[in-house]
């Protein structure tokens, strides 16, 4: 089949071993792939050259900022944003095939993905089918730019696409957590800078509200123990991130 009008952009930041696998999930179906470098100390920029991508150095000053770039360097107007520990099926590639993106009445289109810690398809919890807006016509999106969690904005319609995006989000528990500790730092880091305001009573509640609603509002307890130890830490997410809050605004009154 031929390739159809789409870039593909990819961020990257030492992801040698996922890189492959992730523009390999896509060479058939897009006529352009980038990856965005955040300075790779491994081999990921020489991978994904080889495996012909399109290589942009920057450093990532902060993600919403970074992506909005990311994308505006597509030749095309349509873009599939994806992440190194990403894949596209082989069925999600022929729906999309499909579109006619002149046409369709959309300006983007949400994709469900499939959620893994391993190989461990996390399929409750709200992890499933954890529809993400994935695709979308460059001129009609933009990301919040904010260091962490940016929100997304779209002028006009938004479809649905049925076909899923594979992600390795984690390689396991520890991954997890590492993952966790960054994200905590720049989720209180963003507090501080936006002039949120933010209590310990809130940060408790929402700690025990988000792993009831995880654990069994939404099913959780189904993956068993990966299911509880999931709620649990999307649930600390919460209190770290306010500790990490308090501490940089105590330091800042010193």
């Amino acid at each position: 089949m031929d390739k159809i009008n789409l870039s593909v952009v990819i961020l990257t930041k030492n992801e040698s071993k996922n890189i492959k696998d992730c523009i390999g999930s896509v060479r058939a179906l897009a006529n352009e792939i980038i990856v965005v470098d955040d300075f790779s100390q491994d081999d990921t920029v020489k991978t994904a050259e080889l495996y012909g991508a399109r290589v942009l150095i920057r450093r990532m000053d902060n993600e919403g900022k970074h992506r909005n770039w990311a994308y505006a360097q597509a030749e095309n107007d349509w873009v599939l944003s994806l992440d190194a520990d990403e894949r596209a099926t082989p069925e999600l590639s022929d729906e999309i095939r499909n579109i006619t993106f002149d046409n369709c009445g959309f300006s983007a289109f949400t994709i469900p993905r499939r959620n893994h810690i391993g190989n461990y398809w996390l399929k409750h919890g709200g992890q499933y089918p954890a529809a993400q807006l994935k695709l979308f016509r460059k001129d009609k999106f933009k990301y919040e730019e904010v260091q962490v969690h940016p929100r997304a904005f779209l002028e006009g319609k938004c479809g649905h696409l049925d076909k899923d995006i594979i992600h390795y989000s984690y390689r396991d528990f520890a991954d997890f957590l590492n993952k966790l500790n960054r994200q905590t730092t720049l989720e209180a880091q963003k507090w501080i800078s936006t002039g949120r305001k933010m209590s310990f009573g809130r940060a408790l509640w929402r700690t025990v509200d988000r792993f009831f609603r995880k654990f069994i509002g939404k099913k959780g307890y189904l993956d068993g123990f990966m299911g509880f130890m999931l709620a649990v830490f999307d649930s600390i997410y919460q209190i770290i991130s306010y500790a990490k809050y308090w501490e940089m605004k105590r330091n800042v009154q010193k």
